[in-house]
């Protein structure tokens, strides 16, 4: 611990030495001396704004975490992404899934992740678009007007910004992640970088990309839910029938017939029961009167499902998004974290349904994307918790069928701690995996699995078989 300590003590003083400049102090102005209720760390934290539109006025939220080793120069910067749309990486990624802090029951402080992530990577995790989470835009027609392709391209330009003010990642080996509708997020903030470094100098060192249950293709992932649903025995044949037949399932939601928006809701209010969609086999969190607590989530509403939500949390404890809500909306949270530094005129929530009831402009298919993305030689994993109702696993398995890749290693059980972790198979272009028993958030459900799943991405060689 000690060493450790010295270590980031030696990282500080040759950053102030190399980096003398106003860039360093816009770095030293985001750096995060401790948040309230924190354990003690030996790794540096940083958190703030970039402004990505000087017109609008829109800033995207960050925060970093830095690698918990001796030498994290020599770690890749991983950033997460969450989905919804509409939904903050800060409040899942950060606080309860890949984070190095978990968030206590009163919201009264925090302890530390076993299984955190910033153990093997330097974690950026961004809350995007404008209007997710502390990010903001001072155009309030931008909250009720974004999408797909304005997130992409401000996303592109905050990491652009961001390693201006942080000149020590220029040249890092860069990573992206998420999960959900974070599915588009990925490959599209992908493609940008993509484009961008063909006709830049100063590229950013993109080596590949991981999703997991993610929102891929409208067709296949209506299919493969509804499917799902019935494999699982949550449905009748009957109703299972009808979903088939009355459902156009390549349409937006805005052109679903009443029919068959009416047998979703009847599907989910009168044959799936009190559960949690988002992992079948968890409970969910219930108010204190024992009712289902409704709630955003951050796959709220797929853009091609009439979802009406239920209750997200389940895993180790249901209820840790009420948790996250009260802590990140503390005033000595946010100023320990140079947050709301504008005053916002809304409480923080883990998503925003303006964005989600606003989200006017989605890809139907990301496939296109991968399949141009692989020509380029990124490294491309998908992964997908097994026991998730709303991005399952069959849609991620039918919308990958299309693609049409050839098997380089053949379909097989990977291990974890001497247990099936999943099954795995390797294709030309792209890594498939599941995690066993894990739900829509996969670190979550499963934070030993999901790590050695992010050790083998990192290090580009399969997951082990014994």
């Amino acid at each position: 611990m000690v060493k450790k300590i010295l270590s980031s003590l030696v990282v500080s003083l040759l950053l102030v030495v190399c980096y003398p400049s106003e860039k360093n102090k816009e770095e030293e102005a985001d750096r995060i001396v401790a948040l309230p209720g924190q354990p003690k760390v030996s790794f540096q934290q940083f958190s703030g704004y970039v402004t990505v539109n000087q017109a609008a006025g829109r800033a995207l939220f960050y925060w970093l975490t830095e690698a918990d080793v001796l030498d994290p120069l020599n770690k890749p910067l991983v950033i997460w992404l969450n989905g919804g749309p509409g939904c903050s990486s800060v409040a899942y990624g950060a606080s309860e899934e890949i984070g190095p802090f978990r968030i206590n029951k009163t919201a009264s402080g925090l302890y530390l992740n076993r299984f955190a992530w910033n153990k093997l990577a330097n974690l950026l995790f961004l809350e995007t678009p404008a209007g997710v989470g502390f990010s903001y835009s001072n155009r309030s027609s931008d909250l009720t007007d974004t999408g797909d392709r304005r997130t992409a391209k401000d996303s592109l330009q905050f990491l652009i910004q961001w390693m201006e003010r942080f000149p020590r990642y220029k040249g890092r080996e860069v990573y992206l992640t998420g999960e959900s509708y974070a599915g588009h997020y990925v490959p599209q903030l992908a493609r940008e970088i993509v484009q961008y470094n063909n006709i830049s100098n100063d590229k950013i060192n993109l080596k590949g990309f991981m999703v997991g249950n993610a929102v891929t293709d409208n067709y296949y992932d209506n299919l493969g839910t509804v499917n799902y649903w019935w494999s699982h025995a949550m449905i009748s044949d009957k109703t299972y029938r009808q979903l088939v037949n009355k459902c156009d399932f390549k349409r937006q939601i805005s052109k679903e017939s009443n029919e068959c928006e009416s047998l979703y809701y009847y599907a989910m209010d009168q044959e799936f029961g009190n559960i949690d969609q988002y992992n079948i086999y968890a409970p969910p969190c219930n108010n204190s009167d024992g009712s289902h607590r409704s709630s955003t989530k951050q796959s709220m509403r797929l853009p091609h499902l009439p979802y009406r939500t239920l209750r997200k949390w389940a895993g180790y404890d249901p209820c840790t998004e009420k948790y996250a809500e009260i802590y990140y909306n503390r005033a000595d949270v946010q100023k320990a974290m140079h947050a709301n530094t504008t005053r916002i005129p809304y409480k923080w929530t883990a998503c925003s349904e303006t964005l989600n009831r606003n989200w006017n402009d989605t890809d139907d298919s990301v496939l296109p994307i991968y399949q141009e993305l692989m020509k380029s030689g990124l490294r491309i994993w998908v992964f997908s918790g097994d026991v998730d109702s709303v991005v399952p696993v069959t849609a991620t398995r039918y919308s990958l069928a299309h693609l049409k890749l050839d098997t380089k290693v053949p379909w097989y059980p990977w291990y974890n701690k001497k247990q099936v972790g999943g099954w795995t198979e390797v294709y030309k272009g792209l890594t498939f995996a599941t995690v066993r028993g894990a739900g829509h958030e996969v670190p979550l459900f499963k934070p030993r699995a999901s790590y050695q799943l992010f050790k083998s991405f990192l290090s580009g060689k399969p997951l082990p078989k014994s």
